[in-house]
């Protein structure tokens, strides 16, 4: 039988984060017209139980909380997201992140003139279908679970709100256009025995040893039962081979054979490896010789474009 030819997804990571401030309605709306196929949202909650598009569980990095709330911190010195009503989050002013702002030559960044904010999950959603309605498009979302287990020593259960909320605006089954994703195993697990949705699951990993077990070939075997596929750094798929070649990882050898799907993160500008002169060389490695599924990228234009320019890709 013939390869058939696929075209892997691109999912633009906390919207067009490598251009505008990430998780913004704003950064969001510029990947979709980008053309993402997904658009990510880390979920965290407020003090009244409200499911915010954010990526941290605490506030400081990227918010001016610290000027506007200067007593509310923490011993340890964050702003708790969970310390805060969603009336005072809607007060905060969204930054770009430190890391980010040498990755462009300053003439390509946008003026950051405008006022980005803190958005609602149902916000976002709704803000997304929106966009799907007036383009045309059927760009899908795909949340992730922040900590939940933290969030559940502050007496708020995320996993149930989250799916409450996906239901609520018409996310319910294997065949919507949504992944849901998170690094607890245990809350993936979860998900789909104890509260039993039928949404598809990304079970996230890095290469610390909490989850070597998990990345065993028993362990990939077992995911299976609850997942359809990992989400590692794209470090964990490749391998340095001679004369500067890259090769496919066990790890992403394994994950094949137990038909789970492969979802890389995270494709920037920066920190490049030794076999990737650029962002560009880097994603054609993976549409092309680690062929995967999808990758998380702060640019959607350039996956995209990349994506879309490498022919003969098979499965």
């Amino acid at each position: 039988m013939a390869a058939s030819l696929f075209k892997p997804d691109v999912i633009a990571h906390r919207g067009a984060s490598g251009y505008l401030p990430e998780h913004t309605l704003e950064s969001k709306v510029v990947a979709h017209w980008q053309g993402a196929d997904y658009l990510e949202q880390d979920v965290v909650a407020t003090r009244d139980g409200e499911l915010i598009v954010f990526h941290d569980i605490y506030l400081e990095s990227i918010t001016d909380v610290a000027t506007l709330f200067p007593d509310r911190q923490r011993e340890d010195g964050h702003y708790y997201a969970v310390d805060f009503l969603l009336s005072e989050i809607r007060t905060l002013t969204v930054s770009r992140r430190e890391d980010q702002t040498n990755e462009l030559d300053t003439d390509d960044l946008p003026e950051l003139s405008e006022r980005f904010a803190i958005s609602t999950l149902t916000e976002e959603i709704e803000f997304i279908q929106e966009l799907n309605r007036v383009t045309g498009r059927s760009v899908g979302i795909y949340p992730e679970l922040k900590n939940p287990a933290w969030h559940r020593d502050h007496g708020i259960d995320l996993a149930t709100s989250l799916l409450d909320i996906l239901s609520a605006t018409g996310y319910r089954d294997a065949t919507d256009a949504i992944f849901v994703q998170c690094f607890d195993p245990s809350e993936i697990r979860r998900l789909r025995e104890e509260l039993g949705t039928r949404l598809k699951l990304i079970q996230l990993v890095d290469d610390d040893e909490e989850y070597a077990d998990l990345l065993s070939p028993d362990g990939l075997q077992a995911l299976t039962e609850f997942a359809q596929g990992v989400g590692p750094g794209f470090g964990q798929l490749a391998e340095a081979g001679a004369d500067d070649t890259v090769e496919p990882s066990l790890l992403f050898q394994q994950a094949r054979d137990n038909g789970l799907e492969l979802h890389p993160y995270t494709f920037r500008r920066r920190n490049l490896p030794s076999y990737a002169a650029s962002l560009e060389a880097l994603l054609e490695v993976f549409f092309r010789d680690i062929p995967v599924d999808a990758v998380f990228c702060d640019y959607p234009d350039v996956a995209v474009r990349v994506r879309d320019s490498v022919v003969g890709l098979r499965r």
